[in-house]
């Protein structure tokens, strides 16, 4: 099991995100929600909502979220290499959302993973 390289991981968080905008910005036309003046902060926390079911659910479906997949990676339990549980799949994904990733062991793994103990590696 080969531990994910921090390149191809930014590069599914940066998909991910651009895809939960583009989400989030369909919904907010549906809606008549600007994402200037007043709507902004609407506008933000539905990309973010989106963002985080997006994850969350397909990660806990697929062992990767949507950028995952596009780069060839998996969300693995860190023991067993195995599906990880769809609760420790939400709490890695909330603590994805509070910008835990910023935070790495020395061994290059985020503290989001750490605390959920899960492991990215090379699908």
């Amino acid at each position: 099991m080969e531990q994910a390289r921090f390149g191809p991981r930014f590069v599914a968080i940066f998909l991910d995100w651009t895809a939960a905008n583009f989400i989030a910005s369909f919904v907010a036309q549906l809606l008549h929600i600007h994402s200037h003046n007043k709507g902004a902060g609407v506008f933000q926390l539905l990309t973010l909502l989106v963002f985080l079911a997006e994850v969350a659910i397909l990660t806990a479906l697929t062992q990767a979220s949507l950028g995952q997949k596009l780069v060839r990676l998996k969300v693995v339990d860190a023991e067993t290499g195995g599906f990880v549980p769809p609760l420790r799949i939400l709490l890695r994904t909330i603590l994805i959302v509070l910008v835990l990733p910023v935070l790495f062991t020395k061994e290059g793994r985020g503290y989001h993973d750490v605390l959920a103990q899960t492991i990215v590696v090379k699908a």
